[in-house]
């Protein structure tokens, strides 16, 4: 997996940057995670409260169908919200700057939190799905804006480090809301709220400090031609005495900006042949990223679990493990990106999941047959999250801001991070309804889905480590006509 990477510096990390990085991760990646991961678990007790409310309030009892309606409403209204989040994440990045998106965030999940709390106490169903939806939109906004953010303020050699943490963040987040919302801590019927509403202590830490936290300086180069303003916060991110780095960064942003004429209007961008490729890459990476399994995986996981002999509370113990499993692995997510290279990480992730999606298909039609066979399912499915965060997990994060320059990156951005949440809410739409229909072979899509992702690297995607964003865009402006090697 060696890499050609063409910056010879060392990766340098100043305190201002890395508390950026932790600070942004905590209160913006983790918080999304956390609003996804909490609410499986006290879903019963919180159906039945919503069942009680609707009769208190408007005298009416809710069918089971008609339950099981609402419910699927409280769950999929935060979607949407992640879906309409991401495709305002565009105008607003340009608009109000990388760092303002952050803010506007941190007050959206600032307002869900305090909806979640009290909807029990005001006895409101329509409380709590104000808040879905309000936490979804903090949630689109985030994995459209944060990545972008903290790939600009980094210098060259840490970019994809840097990129890779917003997916860290929201894999942490699902497993800190899993343990939050276990029955021996706020999993009960007398303290979901509380598990709803617990990630306002990452709001608070991670929001803390954003006073320190610098403007993106291309942002301010580029798109708001303020070019002193720019200077001070590479200063500040980079340190007085870096002046050589400094004005190696101011002349690869004035070269950008005296380069052939970018836009960043929204449908400029969508119309413009030279950002169909890198665009195909980013939406099909995100949503492929959906559509490869990771979510039914562990929608399916405790069933299999059982069916390898476990009790249903231990099966639960055991996805829990599962979710840790993949946070782990998450985590060498910054190293793999520092050292190897993003096409044979892509490759090499999306080949092997596709394999292991396969052999599930295969032990899950058998399983009944052969008594080793549960074992060995459970081993696919623990491989399958192992070697997922090698590349399908943390690449589709960053990769826009790898692929285009800063005027369009808001528009790419925005684009992939609609495809991942639309995607995202087709999964929790039909993969019950298509379990039922196909049984062990709802796999096999999934398995599809890596083989073509798999190719599309392959044949499509420039190698990006190492090297800028003006470098790269070039070799995928001729659409699929590209020679990319």
């Amino acid at each position: 997996m060696g890499a050609t990477d063409n910056n010879s510096d060392k990766p340098k990390w100043g305190k201002l940057m890395l508390l950026m990085a932790m600070a942004t991760t905590l209160g913006g990646a983790v918080s999304t995670g956390y609003c996804i991961g909490v609410i499986n678990a006290p879903s019963k007790f919180m159906k039945i409260w919503c069942n009680q409310t609707l009769h208190d309030n408007y005298g009416s009892n809710l069918s089971e169908t008609g339950l099981d309606l609402l419910w699927s409403s409280i769950v999929s209204v935060f979607l949407v919200g992640g879906a309409i989040g991401s495709l305002g994440g565009a105008g607003a990045a340009n608009k109000f700057g990388r760092k303002a998106c952050y803010l506007i965030c941190g007050g959206l999940f600032t307002v869900g939190a305090v909806l979640f709390f009290f909807c029990r106490a005001a006895n409101s169903v329509e409380m709590l799905l104000i808040g879905r939806f309000i936490v979804g939109l903090a949630s689109g906004l985030v994995t459209a804006t944060l990545p972008m953010y903290l790939s600009e303020v980094a210098p060259l050699a840490l970019r994809g480090t840097l990129g890779v943490f917003c997916g860290v963040g929201v894999t942490g987040g699902v497993v800190v809301g899993q343990v939050c919302s276990l029955a021996d801590v706020f999993g009960t019927s007398d303290l979901w709220h509380y598990a709803l509403a617990a990630y306002m202590g990452l709001i608070i830490v991670g929001y803390l400090p954003s006073y320190l936290f610098p403007e993106s300086p291309k942002f301010l180069y580029i798109v708001k031609g303020n070019r002193a303003a720019a200077r001070r916060e590479l200063q500040r991110l980079r340190g007085e005495d870096a002046e050589e780095l400094i004005a190696q960064e101011l002349a690869e942003m004035e070269a950008e900006t005296n380069a052939k004429k970018q836009t960043s209007r929204f449908c400029d961008v969508l119309r413009d042949s030279r950002y169909l490729l890198p665009l195909v890459i980013v939406c099909c990476f995100h949503g492929g990223q959906q559509l490869s399994g990771i979510n039914a995986i562990f929608y399916y996981s405790v069933s299999i679990f059982e069916k390898a002999g476990l009790s249903t509370a231990n099966a639960q113990w055991a996805n829990l493990g599962a979710g840790c499993l993949n946070l782990a692995v998450s985590l060498m997510g910054p190293w793999l990106m520092a050292t190897c290279n993003r096409r044979t990480l892509m490759m090499f992730s999306c080949a092997l999941c596709s394999v292991f999606l396969f052999t599930i298909a295969f032990v899950l039609y058998y399983i009944d047959f052969v008594s080793w066979f549960a074992s060995a399912c459970i081993f696919c499915i623990m491989g399958y999250i192992f070697f997922y965060q090698f590349g399908l997990g943390p690449i589709p994060y960053f990769i826009g801001s790898e692929l285009f320059e800063v005027a369009p990156r808001s528009v790419a951005m925005s684009m992939g991070s609609l495809a991942s949440w639309t995607c995202n809410f087709i999964i929790g739409i039909s993969f019950p309804s298509v379990q039922n229909a196909w049984g062990a072979f709802v796999f096999l899509p999934f398995s599809i889905t890596c083989v073509l992702l798999c190719l599309l690297t392959k044949f499509y995607l420039p190698e990006t480590r190492g090297r800028d964003p003006s470098e790269v865009a070039p070799l995928v402006s001729k659409g699929f006509r590209s020679k990319v090697k």
